[in-house]
């Protein structure tokens, strides 16, 4: 951990975020941000837009910038210039860009952009920023704005306080607490109350999974061999993980809705008689519709999952849904058992995230790769296990690197599965819940 800690301080200190704020020279349109890495060893960028200074951005990328004959006639007079990545290194590109008048140097790469580096010396002749731009970004800057642009380079702070982290935080407490409260519900039932079942659906509710040492063992081996096969062939097994999903999810979304379409008077007649599958159970025409509905949202999803708009709202919806059926599905029934899972489970995490970067050949945490989808992934999709909800304050981190707030399920099912135990725990001591309270909060 002390080792992470150290790399995130220095990540902050030599590779910052930043915007570049573009503008058409003409004035017929709005401007807009686009992502800049920069060092702020070469030069600090204003905070704040209305101090930094707007500049011509003059297209050079058709050449590097690594020696004179790349200059322009004229120079780069009070001009940004934008020269491709390559050939030389950062500071023969900024020297080079300084020395004939620039004000600032953008280069634009076709690969992962990595923070301009340099010596100390270097970083004491150099007085102007140096960042680098994304050809993609560079490409939309000239078919939105044409070749006559001015641009404007600055770092504004990240926000103190991120308003999605409290929707995450709302979102994934209210599903433990319903969660935990759901499942006792249900052994209150069982124990005090004979009701009769009418249909298999309602049968097939009532049903609960007892965790034992050995099947939690097989889970995790099974999560660590699933982790694992992810991260050498993502591309090719994140649709089989979206499927998944999708059908895991619509059975949730089930489950939970069903209770409150009971209590509708309307639909009970059922189906005529009929020799199909689960149909010759004569399920009710509003548990038929039910089982629609949950089947279309999921299809929804499924198709426009990458709708950066709308489609979170969904997934955020079904993901609710999918926990709160594990919720009740799932239980502990012993102490130990809940203690085996965290403790299995926090050397599971540590392995994935904090040992696993010295076993890869690019330094990554199999993990966080997975997690967060491959870089090099020519698919770029994502998995689906996750509340997300976008950033509500504009600032670089969101406009560069994580334009979502993430939470993971296992992050609401763990302590789902301890909050659910204790209220069972406070009723079959018949307490007044003050284990379930205690530890939901």
């Amino acid at each position: 951990k002390i080792l992470v800690v150290k790399f995130l301080l220095c990540f902050q200190v030599y590779c910052e975020y930043g915007m570049v704020h573009v503008l058409s020279e003409k004035g017929s349109s709005k401007g807009k941000d686009y992502c800049i890495l920069f060092n702020s060893q070469w030069a600090h960028l204003p905070h704040d837009l209305g101090k930094a200074s707007l500049l011509q951005l003059q297209d050079q990328t058709a050449s590097v910038l690594c020696s004179p004959s790349d200059v322009p006639d004229g120079g780069f007079n009070n001009q940004i210039p934008m020269v491709m990545r390559g050939n030389c290194t950062f500071y023969e590109k900024v020297r080079l860009a300084q020395i004939n008048g620039a004000r600032g140097l953008l280069i634009v790469s076709r690969e992962r952009l990595v923070p301009p580096g340099g010596n100390r010396s270097q970083y004491e002749e150099i007085d102007i920023p140096v960042a680098l731009l994304s050809y993609a970004d560079m490409l939309d800057i000239g078919k939105s704005f044409g070749s006559s642009v001015k641009g404007a380079m600055y770092a504004p702070n990240e926000p103190v306080l991120d308003y999605n982290m409290v929707i995450i935080f709302v979102m994934a407490v209210g599903t433990v607490a319903i969660g935990g409260y759901w499942a006792g519900s249900r052994d209150v039932k069982k124990r005090y109350m004979k009701h009769k079942r009418d249909d298999g659906a309602e049968k097939h509710d009532d049903e609960t999974v007892d965790v034992t040492p050995i099947m939690i063992c097989v889970f995790v081996v099974m999560c660590c061999s699933m982790l694992v096969l992810l991260y050498f062939f993502y591309d090719h097994l994140v649709y089989v993980i979206i499927g998944i999903f999708c059908l895991a999810a619509s059975i949730g979304l089930y489950s939970c809705l069903s209770p409150f379409v009971r209590r509708f008077p309307l639909g009970k007649c059922r189906i005529p008689d009929n020799n199909l599958p689960y149909f010759h159970k004569r399920p009710q025409v509003r548990m038929l519709l039910l089982a629609v509905f949950c089947i279309s949202v999921s299809v929804v999803w499924g198709v426009f999952r990458n709708e950066d708009q709308w489609a979170w709202v969904l997934q955020d919806a079904l993901g609710i849904a999918f926990c709160l059926y594990m919720l009740k599905t799932i239980r502990l029934p012993t102490f130990k058992g809940c203690t085996l899972l965290l403790l299995v489970l926090f050397v599971y995490d540590v392995f994935f995230v904090f040992i696993t970067p010295f076993l890869t050949k690019t330094g990554e945490s199999i993990m966080v790769e997975v997690a967060a989808g491959p870089s090099d992934s020519a698919t770029h999709e994502k998995l689906p296990m996750v509340l997300k909800v976008p950033r509500l304050n504009s600032s670089p981190l969101a406009l560069c690197d994580r334009p979502f707030s993430l939470l993971g399920f296992g992050d609401i099912l763990v302590p789902g599965l301890l909050v659910a135990y204790c209220h069972r725990f406070d009723i079959q001591v018949q307490s007044s819940r003050v284990y379930f309270v205690a530890c939901t909060i």
